[in-house]
Protein backbone atom coordinates (compact mmCIF):
# COMPACT_ATOMS: atom_id res chain seq x y z
CA UNK A 1 0.00 0.00 0.00
CA UNK A 2 1.55 3.27 -0.96
CA UNK A 3 1.71 5.98 1.77
CA UNK A 4 0.64 9.62 1.02
CA UNK A 5 3.86 11.58 -0.11
CA UNK A 6 2.67 14.36 2.32
CA UNK A 7 3.46 12.79 5.35
CA UNK A 8 6.57 10.71 4.76
CA UNK A 9 7.92 13.94 3.60
CA UNK A 10 7.01 15.91 6.53
CA UNK A 11 8.75 13.06 8.69
CA UNK A 12 12.09 13.56 6.61
CA UNK A 13 12.11 17.19 7.18
CA UNK A 14 11.60 17.27 11.11
CA UNK A 15 14.20 14.84 10.80
CA UNK A 16 16.47 17.45 8.79
CA UNK A 17 15.52 19.64 11.73
CA UNK A 18 16.87 17.06 14.24
CA UNK A 19 20.23 16.87 12.44
CA UNK A 20 20.91 21.34 11.80
CA UNK A 21 20.43 20.54 15.81
CA UNK A 22 22.74 18.26 16.55
CA UNK A 23 25.40 19.42 14.49
CA UNK A 24 24.74 23.21 16.01
CA UNK A 25 25.36 21.43 19.45
CA UNK A 26 28.25 19.35 18.26
CA UNK A 27 29.98 22.37 16.28
CA UNK A 28 29.65 24.93 19.22
CA UNK A 29 33.04 23.76 21.08
CA UNK A 30 34.63 23.43 17.30
CA UNK A 31 33.63 27.38 16.86
CA UNK A 32 34.78 28.36 19.80
CA UNK A 33 38.37 26.56 20.73
CA UNK A 34 40.55 29.80 19.60
CA UNK A 35 38.53 31.50 22.21
CA UNK A 36 38.75 29.09 24.84
CA UNK A 37 42.20 27.74 24.49
CA UNK A 38 43.28 30.81 24.33
CA UNK A 39 41.83 31.50 27.73
CA UNK A 40 42.30 28.03 29.20
CA UNK A 41 46.12 27.41 27.42
CA UNK A 42 44.89 24.11 25.81
CA UNK A 43 47.15 22.66 23.40
CA UNK A 44 46.22 20.91 19.83
CA UNK A 45 46.66 17.97 22.14
CA UNK A 46 44.44 19.22 24.66
CA UNK A 47 42.00 20.03 22.18
CA UNK A 48 42.03 16.03 20.42
CA UNK A 49 41.76 14.66 23.65
CA UNK A 50 39.02 16.98 24.36
CA UNK A 51 37.42 16.12 20.50
CA UNK A 52 38.11 12.59 20.98
CA UNK A 53 36.12 12.18 23.97
CA UNK A 54 33.16 12.78 22.08
CA UNK A 55 34.18 10.29 19.39
CA UNK A 56 34.55 7.15 21.36
CA UNK A 57 31.22 7.74 23.14
CA UNK A 58 29.42 8.65 20.04
CA UNK A 59 31.03 5.63 17.92
CA UNK A 60 29.63 3.16 20.78
CA UNK A 61 26.09 4.98 20.73
CA UNK A 62 26.07 4.65 17.03
CA UNK A 63 26.45 0.74 17.85
CA UNK A 64 23.68 0.36 21.32
CA UNK A 65 21.71 3.24 19.64
CA UNK A 66 20.84 1.49 16.24
CA UNK A 67 20.27 -1.48 17.95
CA UNK A 68 18.24 0.07 20.59
CA UNK A 69 16.15 1.65 18.11
CA UNK A 70 15.05 -1.32 16.38
CA UNK A 71 13.51 -2.40 20.42
CA UNK A 72 11.83 0.85 21.52
CA UNK A 73 11.31 2.39 18.25
CA UNK A 74 12.09 5.44 16.21
CA UNK A 75 9.77 7.97 17.82
CA UNK A 76 10.94 7.33 21.41
CA UNK A 77 14.62 6.61 21.01
CA UNK A 78 15.24 9.90 18.91
CA UNK A 79 12.93 12.06 21.55
CA UNK A 80 14.95 11.07 24.25
CA UNK A 81 18.19 11.38 22.35
CA UNK A 82 17.67 15.20 21.14
CA UNK A 83 16.24 15.64 25.03
CA UNK A 84 19.56 14.35 26.33
CA UNK A 85 21.89 15.69 24.03
CA UNK A 86 20.61 19.76 24.47
CA UNK A 87 21.02 18.75 28.36
CA UNK A 88 24.28 18.27 28.13
CA UNK A 89 25.22 20.80 25.54
CA UNK A 90 23.70 23.91 27.84
CA UNK A 91 25.46 22.23 30.86
CA UNK A 92 29.01 22.12 28.76
CA UNK A 93 29.17 25.97 29.58
CA UNK A 94 29.89 25.49 32.75
CA UNK A 95 33.42 23.14 31.97
CA UNK A 96 36.44 25.04 32.50
CA UNK A 97 39.58 22.65 32.40
CA UNK A 98 40.20 19.82 29.89
CA UNK A 99 38.81 16.80 31.92
CA UNK A 100 35.20 18.66 32.29
CA UNK A 101 35.31 19.35 28.40
CA UNK A 102 35.87 15.93 28.02
CA UNK A 103 33.14 14.54 30.54
CA UNK A 104 30.39 16.72 28.81
CA UNK A 105 31.69 16.31 25.44
CA UNK A 106 31.45 12.27 26.38
CA UNK A 107 27.61 12.76 27.23
CA UNK A 108 27.22 14.87 24.38
CA UNK A 109 28.39 11.57 21.95
CA UNK A 110 26.13 9.61 23.64
CA UNK A 111 22.99 11.49 23.20
CA UNK A 112 23.98 12.06 19.54
CA UNK A 113 25.10 9.06 18.12
CA UNK A 114 21.30 8.22 17.70
CA UNK A 115 20.52 10.39 15.30
CA UNK A 116 21.63 9.07 12.28
CA UNK A 117 20.66 5.29 13.04
CA UNK A 118 17.53 6.37 13.75
CA UNK A 119 16.90 9.16 10.63
CA UNK A 120 18.27 5.85 8.30
CA UNK A 121 15.40 3.86 10.41
CA UNK A 122 12.62 6.34 9.79
CA UNK A 123 13.83 6.25 5.74
CA UNK A 124 13.67 2.73 5.44
CA UNK A 125 9.87 2.64 6.99
CA UNK A 126 8.65 5.29 5.14
CA UNK A 127 10.14 5.36 1.85
CA UNK A 128 10.55 3.28 -1.48
CA UNK A 129 14.43 2.71 -2.72
CA UNK A 130 13.88 5.36 -5.79
CA UNK A 131 12.99 8.05 -3.25
CA UNK A 132 15.70 6.86 -0.10
CA UNK A 133 19.13 8.43 -2.07
CA UNK A 134 16.63 11.92 -1.78
CA UNK A 135 15.30 11.26 1.61
CA UNK A 136 18.55 10.61 3.03
CA UNK A 137 20.45 13.77 1.45
CA UNK A 138 17.56 16.06 3.16
CA UNK A 139 18.04 15.06 6.64
CA UNK A 140 21.91 14.11 6.49
CA UNK A 141 21.99 17.37 4.66
CA UNK A 142 21.26 19.30 7.89
CA UNK A 143 24.78 18.25 9.34
CA UNK A 144 26.23 20.93 6.66
CA UNK A 145 23.28 23.15 7.25
CA UNK A 146 24.10 22.76 11.30
CA UNK A 147 27.81 23.53 10.79
CA UNK A 148 26.70 26.73 8.63
CA UNK A 149 24.67 28.29 11.17
CA UNK A 150 27.04 27.25 13.88
CA UNK A 151 29.77 28.90 12.08
CA UNK A 152 27.99 32.22 11.79
CA UNK A 153 25.94 32.09 15.08
CA UNK A 154 28.06 30.91 17.63
CA UNK A 155 31.27 32.91 17.34
CA UNK A 156 28.96 36.04 17.40
CA UNK A 157 26.82 34.53 20.04
CA UNK A 158 30.20 34.60 21.74
CA UNK A 159 31.30 37.95 21.16
CA UNK A 160 28.47 39.37 22.25
CA UNK A 161 27.50 37.53 25.65
CA UNK A 162 30.66 35.50 26.28
CA UNK A 163 31.74 31.71 25.22
CA UNK A 164 29.27 30.07 28.04
CA UNK A 165 25.99 31.51 26.93
CA UNK A 166 27.35 30.25 23.17
CA UNK A 167 26.66 26.74 24.95
CA UNK A 168 23.52 27.53 26.58
CA UNK A 169 21.86 28.84 23.30
CA UNK A 170 22.56 25.73 21.51
CA UNK A 171 21.28 23.62 24.22
CA UNK A 172 17.58 25.67 24.68
CA UNK A 173 16.80 24.27 20.52
CA UNK A 174 15.87 21.17 21.27
CA UNK A 175 12.67 21.50 23.54
CA UNK A 176 11.31 23.42 20.44
CA UNK A 177 11.85 20.30 18.09
CA UNK A 178 10.87 17.74 20.41
CA UNK A 179 7.23 19.42 20.24
CA UNK A 180 7.48 19.11 16.21
CA UNK A 181 8.73 15.55 16.76
CA UNK A 182 5.71 14.29 18.88
CA UNK A 183 3.30 16.26 16.55
CA UNK A 184 4.10 15.30 13.48
CA UNK A 185 6.06 11.24 13.52
CA UNK A 186 4.03 8.09 13.93
CA UNK A 187 5.24 4.72 12.84
CA UNK A 188 3.64 3.05 9.57
CA UNK A 189 0.97 0.40 10.55
CA UNK A 190 3.14 -2.10 9.21
CA UNK A 191 5.80 -1.59 11.32
CA UNK A 192 3.71 -1.24 14.40
CA UNK A 193 2.27 -4.44 13.73
CA UNK A 194 6.04 -6.35 13.14
CA UNK A 195 7.44 -8.26 16.27
CA UNK A 196 10.55 -6.33 17.41
CA UNK A 197 14.15 -8.08 16.13
CA UNK A 198 15.78 -8.95 18.91
CA UNK A 199 19.20 -7.42 18.61
CA UNK A 200 21.71 -9.70 19.52
CA UNK A 201 21.06 -11.90 16.84
CA UNK A 202 20.54 -9.68 14.87
CA UNK A 203 24.32 -8.24 15.04
CA UNK A 204 25.27 -11.99 14.83
CA UNK A 205 23.66 -11.97 11.65
CA UNK A 206 24.61 -8.61 10.31
CA UNK A 207 28.16 -9.50 10.80
CA UNK A 208 28.40 -12.54 8.66
CA UNK A 209 27.27 -10.49 5.57
CA UNK A 210 30.08 -9.03 3.55
CA UNK A 211 27.68 -6.21 2.24
CA UNK A 212 27.46 -5.26 6.38
CA UNK A 213 31.49 -5.21 5.90
CA UNK A 214 31.49 -3.12 2.92
CA UNK A 215 29.40 -0.30 4.48
CA UNK A 216 31.38 -0.57 7.47
CA UNK A 217 34.92 -0.15 5.82
CA UNK A 218 33.46 2.67 3.21
CA UNK A 219 31.81 4.57 5.88
CA UNK A 220 34.95 4.18 8.21
CA UNK A 221 37.35 5.66 5.69
CA UNK A 222 35.05 8.31 5.00
CA UNK A 223 33.80 9.99 7.90
CA UNK A 224 37.09 10.98 9.59
CA UNK A 225 37.75 13.24 6.81
CA UNK A 226 34.47 14.95 7.83
CA UNK A 227 35.04 14.54 11.62
CA UNK A 228 38.48 16.39 10.69
CA UNK A 229 36.93 19.64 8.66
CA UNK A 230 34.30 19.90 11.03
CA UNK A 231 36.18 19.69 14.58
CA UNK A 232 39.69 21.48 13.31
CA UNK A 233 38.72 23.56 10.25
CA UNK A 234 38.15 26.92 12.64
CA UNK A 235 41.33 25.98 14.65
CA UNK A 236 43.40 25.75 11.57
CA UNK A 237 41.44 29.10 9.69
CA UNK A 238 42.68 30.77 13.19
CA UNK A 239 46.14 29.09 13.25
CA UNK A 240 47.35 28.81 9.83
CA UNK A 241 45.24 31.69 7.74
CA UNK A 242 45.09 33.95 10.25
CA UNK A 243 41.49 34.62 10.77
CA UNK A 244 40.22 36.65 13.67
CA UNK A 245 36.76 34.79 15.32
CA UNK A 246 34.73 37.13 13.41
CA UNK A 247 36.14 36.51 9.79
CA UNK A 248 35.61 32.60 10.89
CA UNK A 249 31.77 33.36 11.63
CA UNK A 250 32.13 35.49 7.72
CA UNK A 251 33.97 32.03 5.87
CA UNK A 252 33.79 29.34 7.99
CA UNK A 253 30.40 28.09 7.00
CA UNK A 254 30.86 28.39 3.18
CA UNK A 255 32.17 24.79 2.87
CA UNK A 256 28.99 23.69 4.90
CA UNK A 257 26.89 25.00 2.26
CA UNK A 258 28.96 23.29 -0.32
CA UNK A 259 28.68 20.09 1.92
CA UNK A 260 25.03 20.72 1.58
CA UNK A 261 25.21 20.75 -1.87
CA UNK A 262 27.07 17.27 -2.23
CA UNK A 263 23.97 15.80 0.03
CA UNK A 264 21.60 16.76 -2.76
CA UNK A 265 24.40 16.36 -5.99
CA UNK A 266 24.17 12.08 -4.55
CA UNK A 267 20.65 11.55 -3.70
CA UNK A 268 19.33 13.47 -6.89
CA UNK A 269 21.60 11.62 -9.51
CA UNK A 270 20.98 8.49 -7.99
CA UNK A 271 17.46 8.51 -8.08
CA UNK A 272 17.52 9.83 -11.75
CA UNK A 273 19.78 6.96 -12.81
CA UNK A 274 17.71 4.68 -10.97
CA UNK A 275 14.56 5.85 -12.99
CA UNK A 276 16.20 5.87 -16.27
CA UNK A 277 16.77 2.18 -15.41
CA UNK A 278 20.39 1.70 -14.19
CA UNK A 279 20.32 -0.76 -11.54
CA UNK A 280 20.12 0.32 -7.66
CA UNK A 281 23.48 -0.82 -6.18
CA UNK A 282 25.10 -0.04 -9.30
CA UNK A 283 23.72 3.55 -9.17
CA UNK A 284 25.03 4.27 -5.95
CA UNK A 285 28.73 2.95 -6.42
CA UNK A 286 28.99 5.09 -9.36
CA UNK A 287 28.25 8.37 -7.34
CA UNK A 288 31.15 6.45 -5.03
CA UNK A 289 33.30 6.08 -7.84
CA UNK A 290 33.05 9.81 -9.43
CA UNK A 291 33.07 11.55 -5.77
CA UNK A 292 36.16 10.06 -4.15
CA UNK A 293 38.37 12.17 -6.50
CA UNK A 294 37.12 15.36 -5.38
CA UNK A 295 37.79 14.58 -1.67
CA UNK A 296 41.34 14.96 -2.48
CA UNK A 297 41.24 18.34 -3.09
CA UNK A 298 41.95 18.78 0.54
CA UNK A 299 45.66 18.35 -0.65
CA UNK A 300 45.65 21.42 -2.77
CA UNK A 301 43.69 23.28 0.07
CA UNK A 302 46.26 23.50 2.53
CA UNK A 303 49.00 24.07 0.15
CA UNK A 304 47.88 27.21 -2.03
CA UNK A 305 49.17 30.38 -0.32
CA UNK A 306 45.62 31.89 -0.73
CA UNK A 307 43.01 31.45 2.38
CA UNK A 308 40.47 31.68 -0.11
CA UNK A 309 41.54 29.05 -2.68
CA UNK A 310 42.24 27.28 0.70
CA UNK A 311 38.45 27.35 1.20
CA UNK A 312 37.38 26.65 -2.72
CA UNK A 313 39.29 23.74 -2.88
CA UNK A 314 37.98 22.58 0.57
CA UNK A 315 34.29 23.32 -0.44
CA UNK A 316 35.04 21.11 -3.48
CA UNK A 317 36.27 18.44 -1.23
CA UNK A 318 33.45 18.18 1.04
CA UNK A 319 30.92 18.47 -2.12
CA UNK A 320 32.54 14.80 -2.75
CA UNK A 321 32.36 13.37 0.79
CA UNK A 322 28.76 14.56 1.09
CA UNK A 323 27.48 13.09 -1.87
CA UNK A 324 29.58 9.96 -1.03
CA UNK A 325 27.96 9.77 2.27
CA UNK A 326 24.90 10.19 1.03
CA UNK A 327 25.47 6.82 -0.65
CA UNK A 328 26.78 5.51 2.58
CA UNK A 329 23.99 6.26 4.58
CA UNK A 330 21.79 4.42 1.90
CA UNK A 331 23.08 1.31 1.35
CA UNK A 332 21.87 0.10 4.75
CA UNK A 333 18.07 0.09 3.91
CA UNK A 334 18.81 -0.79 0.23
CA UNK A 335 20.44 -4.13 1.23
CA UNK A 336 18.92 -5.25 4.88
CA UNK A 337 15.58 -5.82 6.38
CA UNK A 338 13.96 -2.85 7.99
CA UNK A 339 13.97 -4.51 10.86
CA UNK A 340 17.90 -4.41 11.17
CA UNK A 341 18.22 -1.61 9.67
CA UNK A 342 19.03 0.11 12.81
CA UNK A 343 21.71 -2.44 14.02
CA UNK A 344 23.35 -2.06 10.41
CA UNK A 345 23.56 1.29 10.55
CA UNK A 346 24.67 1.68 14.04
CA UNK A 347 27.38 -0.69 13.24
CA UNK A 348 28.83 1.32 10.42
CA UNK A 349 28.64 4.59 12.24
CA UNK A 350 30.64 2.75 15.26
CA UNK A 351 33.14 1.61 12.86
CA UNK A 352 33.42 5.31 11.69
CA UNK A 353 33.06 6.96 14.54
CA UNK A 354 36.53 4.80 16.28
CA UNK A 355 38.30 5.03 13.10
CA UNK A 356 37.26 8.86 13.30
CA UNK A 357 38.92 9.47 17.21
CA UNK A 358 42.25 7.26 16.09
CA UNK A 359 42.53 9.87 13.18
CA UNK A 360 41.15 12.72 15.68
CA UNK A 361 44.45 12.04 17.87
CA UNK A 362 46.62 11.11 15.33
CA UNK A 363 45.84 14.96 14.19
CA UNK A 364 46.49 16.69 17.19
CA UNK A 365 49.85 14.75 17.65
CA UNK A 366 51.03 15.70 13.98
CA UNK A 367 49.81 19.16 14.07
CA UNK A 368 51.73 19.86 17.79
CA UNK A 369 54.84 18.33 16.41
CA UNK A 370 54.64 19.09 12.47
CA UNK A 371 51.95 21.03 11.17
CA UNK A 372 48.21 20.56 9.32
CA UNK A 373 49.68 19.66 6.00
CA UNK A 374 50.28 15.73 6.90
CA UNK A 375 47.35 16.05 8.64
CA UNK A 376 45.12 17.28 5.11
CA UNK A 377 46.73 14.67 3.09
CA UNK A 378 46.38 12.13 5.24
CA UNK A 379 42.48 12.17 5.87
CA UNK A 380 41.29 13.19 2.05
CA UNK A 381 43.67 9.96 1.05
CA UNK A 382 41.39 7.78 2.79
CA UNK A 383 38.92 7.93 0.95
CA UNK A 384 40.11 6.19 -2.55
CA UNK A 385 40.01 3.17 0.27
CA UNK A 386 36.55 3.20 0.81
CA UNK A 387 35.97 3.21 -2.01
CA UNK A 388 37.21 0.14 -3.34
CA UNK A 389 36.23 -1.53 -0.36
CA UNK A 390 32.65 -0.78 -1.34
CA UNK A 391 33.61 -1.78 -4.91
CA UNK A 392 34.71 -5.15 -3.75
CA UNK A 393 32.00 -5.96 -0.99
CA UNK A 394 28.79 -4.94 -1.58
CA UNK A 395 26.68 -6.71 -4.25
CA UNK A 396 22.89 -6.91 -5.04
CA UNK A 397 21.39 -9.89 -2.67
CA UNK A 398 18.00 -8.80 -3.11
CA UNK A 399 15.98 -8.87 -6.20
CA UNK A 400 16.11 -5.33 -8.01
CA UNK A 401 12.02 -5.63 -8.41
CA UNK A 402 12.04 -5.46 -4.36
CA UNK A 403 14.42 -2.32 -4.55
CA UNK A 404 12.49 -0.67 -7.20
CA UNK A 405 9.01 -1.20 -5.20
CA UNK A 406 7.06 0.44 -2.61
CA UNK A 407 8.78 -0.63 0.87
CA UNK A 408 5.20 -0.36 1.90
Amino acid sequence: MRIGTGLRWKIVWVLFLSTVLNYISRQTFSMLVPVISAELHFSHTDVSRIIGSFQLSYAFTWLIGGMLLDVIGTRLGLALAVVFWSAVSAATGFANSVASFSFFRFLLGIGEGVNWPGASKAVAEWFPARERGMAVAIFDSGSSVGGAIAAVSIPLISLAFGWRAAFAFSGLLGVFWLALWLRVYRAPDAIVAEEKQPFVPAVLEVLKSRNAWGILLGRSLTDPMWWFFVFWLPQYLSEARHFSLKEIAGFAWIPFVAADLGNFTGGWVSGRLIRAGMPVIRARKWICVTTCLPMMAGIPAVLVHSPFWAIFWICVALWGYAAWSTMGLTFPSDLFDQKVVGTVTGLSGFGAGMAGLGVTLAVGWMVDRFSYVPAFVFVTCLPLLATVSVLLLIHRNVPEEALRGETL
